[in-house]
């Protein structure tokens, strides 16, 4: 499902990733652990193609995105890759309804087919009294909600997230956790999730520990 292959990246003379070999087999949740400086973010970006490695290479579902054009890349990152971030990154201007279905809109699908995607998520999601708030109205679970939504829009193989209940307190952090393993079983999407929360890492099918710049288990 995802092939990462001797991965190395440097910023100025500062060496991030020494070299990452790592496989993620479909429907697998991993965890991605390790102190902060370890490299987790610099390789969660270059799997979600926001950045390209130095050397080494990249395969998802047999493609390796990097030897696309940019706008063909573009396009399949739109279309084969959610992002939840920590801090929702959502739209101030728009509501949230219209914060899901933006990655529909790039990948120019209908209007009316978008709209109606859009709402059934929110509603799986428990926000169907919320969709037209915007997220300055949304409390930090529901925006984080309105997030996961916008990543599964598209219905990408592969939902990336960087410390997505980094900002969430203890009850939300476990609402969504359980949310990601719901939306595994029922959708089959596989997820990578950098995380500092042990207690989400031990609930994962599998571990991943990085330090310095390396896999160490």
């Amino acid at each position: 499902m995802i092939k990462v292959s001797s991965i190395t990246k440097s910023f100025d003379n500062l060496q991030i990733l020494k070299g990452i070999d790592l496989e993620v087999n479909r429907r697998e949740i991993v965890a991605v652990v390790g102190p902060s400086g370890a490299g987790k973010t610099t390789l969660l970006q270059i799997i979600g193609t926001l950045d390209r490695p130095d050397g080494g290479k990249l395969e998802i579902d047999g493609i390796d995105p990097f030897r696309l054009k940019e706008r063909e890349m573009a396009d399949f990152r739109n279309r084969h890759i959610g992002f939840v971030f920590q801090f929702h990154q959502l739209l101030p201007e728009f509501t949230a309804l219209e914060n899901v279905m933006i990655p529909a809109w790039i990948a120019k699908e209908k209007d009316s087919a978008v709209r109606r995607k859009a709402c059934e998520l929110l509603d799986f999601l428990g926000l169907s009294d919320r969709m037209e708030h915007k997220p300055s109205e949304l409390s930090g679970g529901e925006k984080q909600r309105v997030a996961v939504a916008r990543a599964l829009i598209n219905h990408p193989s592969v939902i990336l997230a960087d410390e997505p209940s980094g900002s969430l307190d203890s009850q939300n952090k476990d609402e969504l956790h359980a949310l990601f393993f719901d939306l595994r079983n029922r959708t089959g999407q596989t997820f990578v999730i950098v995380t500092h929360d042990e207690r989400l890492a031990t609930k994962t099918d599998r571990i991943v520990r990085m330090k310095d710049g390396t896999i160490i288990n």
